[in-house]
């Protein structure tokens, strides 16, 4: 089980815990000792227990405190490496990971925060971890990136048959029904009906606009050519199942309700799908290479860091 499951796992087992009643005691924060110097950075006992109440959740087995440890000074150091690297994960990044984590276990950034504070995890030691793995994926992106072959080796290997790889080529424009977050809840339910009616009514690319305007407050926009690997996993089935000058089904976003028209579509073969289906078969088989070589990048860091217990 990769680590985002298991915490999804135990901030859901917690939160259960706290609906339950069941007691979920947070240690209190004694004065806090530094335990380790790495590279000239304090790792502080306050630092450990926070992530032992972290492993707790996860319903890790061992010695949670000697694995917590551990994972301090590897979180320490891949930090220090993001910084070399000049790696930058902005506040309003981390805000945003947090809310979507708190929202896909169906609860607010409020309760999330309690349910962290209970256990003894805190919203903040949870920020931490998720700009720490954050900066670390693309530490180790750019890592297997420039050890990695060119876009144009991997142009050539695919043609080494004498025949470039195709996929299919989208030409689509995006239909918005506008729904102000004001007016969400009023006027929703009614925008999905004459997003369905207009659906109905639209025969193609060329005609959309005409017939868009004879509705308040529809928006299209000329979203060109779409290679299939490009599209965005949401629209993937959609596009697929409507085919060639069909309309997709409705989905809501913040911006309101939308479809997809398809204007055309046909059989593309050129640099830029090779380099697409190049990358795509690499992300297929791609996830144990990455933990393979985030494991071999921490061991290097490790190696060369002066860590000195206190």
């Amino acid at each position: 089980m990769t680590t985002s499951k298991r915490l999804l796992s135990a901030v859901l087992i917690a939160g259960l815990a706290v609906i339950c009643g069941l007691a979920v005691t947070a240690t209190q924060s004694q004065a806090a000792e530094v335990k380790y110097i790495v590279n000239k950075e304090p790792i502080t006992s306050y630092d450990i227990q926070r992530r032992t109440a972290m492993l707790r959740l996860m319903q890790r087995g061992g010695n949670l405190r000697q694995i917590a440890t551990d994972e301090m000074i590897e979180q320490t150091l891949r930090d220090q490496e993001v910084r070399r690297l000049r790696i930058n994960i902005s506040n309003q990044q981390v805000e945003a990971a947090y809310e979507r984590f708190a929202k896909s276990n169906g609860m607010s950034v409020r309760q999330m925060d309690g349910i962290l504070g209970q256990a003894g995890v805190t919203k903040d030691h949870f920020k931490g971890f998720i700009r720490s793995q954050m900066g670390w994926g693309q530490a180790v992106t750019a890592r297997s990136s420039a050890g990695g072959r060119n876009i144009q080796d991997a142009v050539r290997n695919m043609m080494k048959d004498g025949e470039k790889p195709s996929t299919t080529e989208y030409i689509l424009q995006q239909v918005i029904l506008v729904v102000p977050e004001r007016e969400r809840r009023s006027i929703l339910s009614r925008r999905k009906r004459e997003a369905q009616t207009l659906r109905g009514k639209m025969s193609g690319c060329d005609t959309s606009r005409a017939v868009a305007a004879t509705m308040l407050d529809v928006s299209i926009r000329d979203l060109g050519r779409v290679l299939e690997p490009e599209l965005p996993p949401e629209w993937e089935k959609p596009v697929k199942a409507a085919g060639s000058g069909g309309a997709t089904s409705t989905i809501e976003t913040e911006r309101g309700v939308e479809f997809l028209l398809i204007c055309s579509t046909r059989q593309a073969s050129d640099d830029r799908v090779a380099q697409l289906l190049y990358q795509q078969e690499q992300a297929a088989g791609g996830e144990n290479q990455q933990d393979a070589l985030s494991k071999t990048y921490t061991a290097e860091l490790r190696e060369k860091a002066q860590i000195i217990a206190r």
